[in-house]
């Protein structure tokens, strides 16, 4: 069976690149828009590997069209299109590379913290629990266990780093970098998308463990929601059906990628080995399969 191609990285001639991250290209059109680009580049440790998963940006692109659609009663978004054809000329001259991973957006102020709602217990949120007993300034029960159901959802609040960790802070100190009212509406916001999209995930065969919501200011000076939303890459997405606390859980994430990379001996440091053909094909699966689980269509 082929591999199917795919886009490590992306160069638009007339359009001026604002920034390269781990995984998406963003360029300006013009004052007030975007062009985001979904590659299939994938980061692990926060270092990018040298191999792309296929359809991976293809994947993000149409299940954060499906939140912004399912989610939009709730606030408002970014995002105005993901179609070639009703993007500017500048876009669709060059449209081969673009179909499927673009979104033409509007630009916003974006707000320098990641707003990570967390329902059990995995990753650094564990790995914090472990250590302080609590996340983020919230005190846990004693003696839970890894990926154990929290009593409820928490609002964990992370700064965003351009290289290196994100770093999760208190809800104080977000309040401090942003007001209280600010703080207070982001958090509001992000607790009601969560709610809203765990009980139809679970409808769906998925529990959202844990997710992380991005945010701007309009030019109108209205917060919207922006970036993607609830994608393989945002968020840790277990089946329901295997669900048991006390162990590491079977993930439609990339921590499928995660879980092989520790089994390398590999300081986590850059440069990143590269991924085998086998381990690429069943993350690109996983992906796959997220999409189809939760939107009821094949990609």
């Amino acid at each position: 069976m082929s591999v199917p191609a795919t886009v490590s990285e992306t160069s638009l001639a007339g359009l001026q690149l604002m920034r390269r991250g781990k995984v998406r290209d963003v360029y300006a059109v013009d004052e007030e828009h975007l062009i985001i680009v979904a590659t299939d580049r994938i980061s692990a440790f926060d270092c990018i590997l040298p191999t792309q998963i296929a359809r991976k940006g293809e994947v993000l692109t149409a299940l954060s069209l499906f939140w912004f659609a399912q989610l939009g009663h709730i606030t408002q978004n970014h995002l105005l299109t993901t179609d070639i054809e009703h993007m500017p000329e500048s876009v669709r001259a060059q449209a081969a590379g673009l179909r499927g991973r673009s979104m033409l957006v509007r630009r916003t102020e974006v707000f320098p913290v990641e707003c990570v709602v967390r329902r059990y217990l995995a990753g650094s949120g564990w790995k914090d629990y472990q250590r302080t007993g609590e996340i983020c300034g919230h005190k846990l029960p004693h003696n839970l266990r890894e990926s154990d159901q929290l009593p409820q959802p928490i609002f964990t609040p992370a700064m965003k780093a351009e290289e290196g960790h994100d770093e999760n802070i208190s809800e104080a100190r977000m309040s401090d970098m942003l007001g209280a009212e600010t703080t207070a509406n982001l958090r509001a916001i992000s607790l009601a998308l969560y709610g809203e999209a765990d009980i139809y995930a679970r409808s769906r065969g998925i529990i959202i463990a844990d997710t992380k919501f991005e945010f701007g200011l309009d030019k109108e000076g209205q917060t919207i929601l922006i970036d993607e939303v609830l994608t393989p890459d945002s968020s840790r997405f277990w089946p329901l059906d295997k669900y048991e606390p006390g162990r590491a859980q079977a993930s439609f994430d990339k921590q499928f990628v995660r879980d092989y990379l520790e089994t390398l001996d590999w300081d986590k440091r850059p440069p990143a080995p590269p991924l085998p053909p086998e381990v690429a094909a069943a993350t690109t699966a996983r992906y796959l399969e997220a999409y189809r689980l939760l939107t009821g269509s094949e990609l």
